[in-house]
């Protein structure tokens, strides 16, 4: 079986059974301009240890699955040109041919889960794509997290997507919802969508008391989704949002751009858009995910 390698300190708090906090590196590599992006990368790190948990930015080097990165390793996130976009689907070949690569949701959630981790920190989910009625568009995130034990601190899905036949789709594949003080689900950029989630938390020790249910529990090995919005004045301005959004998708469709290269065209057209607002939004609400992260999996290590 090929192993996922964790970094010393990721090692360490696994065997002693303190907390760990999984981190997608798809933000470092082709979310965030460089020199910002390391920046970023270490002030997540930084974030999650001052929760109480240790850190484990996901990526794959050189064919290795890694749960951890030294500086070094971020580094090379951060600034290797050409690198690769790693879901579920890719680690295989990236593995085979030696490649290296930052990790989506989907890669991230299958890493980790393989590492021991039960605790994983992102910004948005992928989901249905707009128009799935005749171009059957869906992240394989949804399927990912629809047979993986993990639980994602997340700001909803990218709000670019069809947020209500999203949230169908993960009732469909029984992938459980909660909001983090919250009943509505969070719109990723905005604090709300506007969709009512069936579950509301209000601190962190609850969404550990639901892990240790699911696994009491048992039945499919599916995720926990805790959704946590971005504050009401961290977000984005929603009409300047909603506005950005509709000439985003009306540009897509006049060039026809479609697939995998829709969700990266739409994302750079907002923070264009919108002076980069829209980044800064994102920015604010993988902060606050990368925070309650690190209490649920303090308070889930404490429990276990």
């Amino acid at each position: 079986m090929l192993k996922v390698v964790p970094s010393e300190e990721v090692a360490e708090a696994l065997s002693a059974g303190r907390p760990v906090v999984a981190l997608e590196s798809t933000i470092i590599s082709h979310g965030l301009p460089q020199p910002r992006n390391l920046e970023v990368a270490l002030e997540l790190e930084e974030i999650v240890r001052a929760a109480g948990a240790v850190p484990a930015t996901i990526a794959v080097l050189d064919g290795v699955p890694r749960a951890g990165l030294d500086r070094e390793g971020l580094e090379r996130i951060a600034t290797e040109p050409g690198l690769r976009k790693l879901g579920f689907r890719d680690l295989s070949p990236a593995a085979a041919l030696k490649v290296s690569g930052a990790t989506t949701v989907s890669g991230t959630s299958f890493l980790a889960a393989r590492a021991g981790i039960r605790v994983f920190a992102t910004g948005g989910l992928g989901g249905v794509h707009r128009g799935w009625t005749t171009v059957q568009d869906e992240s394989a995130d949804l399927d990912t997290l629809s047979r993986t034990r993990i639980t994602v601190v997340c700001a909803g899905v990218k709000s670019i997507l069809d947020v209500p036949a999203t949230l169908q789709r993960l009732e469909t594949r029984q992938v459980t919802v909660v909001g983090y003080r919250t009943g509505e689900f969070p719109g990723f950029y905005l604090n709300t969508s506007g969709e009512p989630v069936d579950w509301r938390i209000e601190t962190a020790a609850e969404a550990a008391e639901i892990m240790r249910a699911q696994d009491l529990l048992g039945g499919p090995e599916t995720a926990l989704i805790v959704a946590n919005p971005v504050p009401v004045a961290d977000q984005l301005n929603p009409a300047l949002h909603d506005r950005v959004l509709a000439e985003a998708l009306r540009a897509a469709d006049e060039r026809g751009i479609a697939g995998q290269a829709i969700t990266p065209f739409l994302l750079e057209y907002l923070v264009n858009g919108t002076d980069g607002a829209s980044l800064e939004a994102n920015l604010a609400a993988v902060r606050g995910n990368a925070r309650l992260a690190g209490e649920i999996a303090a308070s889930w290590s404490r429990e276990d």
